[in-house]
């Protein structure tokens, strides 16, 4: 190696460092929502380096069409970062995240499809990419589609676990004479390998019930961060093995903090029948008690303490303005306010952090599950926006419940809970809240954002 190379050489690896370095930076910044938009900063411009510095590799071929490719996602995904709404980020991030594996996917395809052959565990190594990547990628496009509202109901058959787990079979089967081959398989081979992981994400994801899609998204997370460091040994590139490996590790973290939440092994989160049976249990009786808006501001603007519980249906109304709105003109009577979130509220995690930072809610105000729930037996008021299985009481009391032993917000034992809700529909599991039965809770019925005006109008007119 000359010394011009050898120094290029040097400085690509000191590049890669920086890079990671801020990578796992950004990473511990996004840990807050005190600093998840510094963070997104710090591993953006890790990003930026780790790509320019590419260009300088010995062997960089297509350096235009390469240009090209980053301008045209860049502008669709600045384009689409603008336009896209609230309710629809869990979609967006489903489908970013399944560019990722699907890219880690066509690393693997673009090596294995020149038929050269490799050392025993590169080749491995780019099979195992390839089969996670791909899964990765199919997967995350049929959670796209369900949380878009393209695929309406999940689809189930008889001897459906027995069928995908041929599908993985045969799978593995091909990958494993592409290994034997050292990589120097025929096109037919390496297709059929592809088209059968990519089928074996749909297989797999299909099955899925709605609410399960917050453990699904972040578990592909993980298996996109998988493949890419697998697809980085391959290549011997250091910002993408160090980069997979920091996502691949928080995404399975984050999948293991998801499905405790729920009380489910990420097993039943796979493979039950969660989705389709919930509905058939956890019947629940008494009467459901409306109440007016005017009514609802006056329990509240005289309470000491009210924690409001924000869930999807906020999101879909975008109330969160109206909401920190009248808060603020609680918070000026003298009332306590808190907001209590639950680690699967929404549609992704972190979901309504997101939509409170969004309005202006200061971060001392937000609270987990862990941190709150001992205080809603001192409220006055609960204040539920559109949330429901995560304060479904039936998780504690219900053995049938298919939520039964899930962790939920305490709001039930709230000296008065004020339900926002636009109509009388089960929740999106489909299991009906028994919290809205109780003697001590008032449906006010409407979407969300007219009924924070609603309820802002009544509060001010006591002045």
């Amino acid at each position: 190696m000359s010394a011009s190379a050898s120094l290029t050489h040097e400085l690509i690896q000191a590049a890669y460092f920086i890079a990671a370095l801020l990578f796992i930076i950004g990473l511990k910044r996004m840990s807050s929502p005190k600093g998840a938009r510094g963070g997104i900063v710090w591993a953006g411009i890790g990003m930026l380096i780790a790509g320019l510095i590419t260009f300088l590799s010995p062997g960089m071929r297509n350096d235009i069409l390469i240009i090209v490719a980053i301008f045209v996602g860049g502008v669709a995904a600045w384009w689409s970062g603008k336009r896209v709404p609230m309710t629809a980020m869990p979609q967006m991030v489903a489908l970013y995240n399944g560019m990722g594996g699907g890219a880690a996917a066509a690393i693997a395809c673009q090596e294995l499809v020149h038929g050269r052959p490799f050392a025993p565990a590169p080749v491995v190594l780019a099979v195992a990419g390839a089969i996670i990547g791909a899964v990765s990628f199919s997967g995350s496009l049929i959670a796209f589609a369900k949380l878009q509202g393209l695929i309406s109901r999940s689809l189930r058959y008889g001897a459906q676990q027995a069928v995908n787990s041929l599908v993985l079979l045969a799978t593995l089967a091909l990958g494993g004479w592409i290994v034997a081959r050292h990589g120097a398989a025929p096109l037919s081979v390496v297709a059929a390998f592809f088209a059968l992981a990519l089928l074996e994400g749909i297989l797999i994801t299909l099955p899925i019930g709605g609410a399960d899609m917050p453990v699904v998204i972040s578990l592909y997370n993980a298996c996109t961060g998988l493949a890419v460091a697998f697809e980085g040994f391959v290549l011997g590139n250091a910002a993408m093995i160090i980069a997979g490996m920091v996502v691949g590790a928080a995404g399975t973290l984050l999948t293991q903090l998801m499905a405790r939440a729920m009380n489910r092994s990420l097993a039943n989160v796979l493979f039950s029948n969660f989705g389709e049976t919930a509905a058939a249990a956890g019947e629940v009786t008494g009467s459901l008690k409306p109440i007016e808006a005017p009514d609802a501001a006056v329990m509240m603007a005289y309470a000491s303490k009210v924690i409001v519980v924000p869930g999807y249906g906020m999101a879909v109304a975008q109330a969160q303005h109206k909401i920190w709105e009248l808060c603020q003109l609680l918070m000026d009577r003298g009332v306590t306010v808190r907001f209590a979130i639950h680690p699967v509220a929404g549609r992704m995690p972190g979901h309504m952090n997101v939509l409170l930072a969004e309005a202006g809610v200061p971060y001392d105000l937000i609270s987990d599950l862990d941190e709150i729930n001992a205080e809603f037996e001192t409220a006055d008021v609960a204040l539920i926006i559109g949330a429901n299985d995560v304060v479904n009481p039936a998780a504690r009391a219900d053995k049938s419940s298919p939520i039964y032993g899930m962790p939920i917000l305490n709001a039930d034992k709230a000296k008065n809970v004020i339900v926002i809700k636009r109509g009388k529909g089960a929740g999106f599991s489909g299991i009906e809240n028994a919290l809205f039965y109780l003697d001590n809770t008032r449906m006010l019925y409407g979407d969300a954002q007219k009924a924070g005006a609603e309820l802002i109008q009544a509060v001010k007119a006591l002045e």
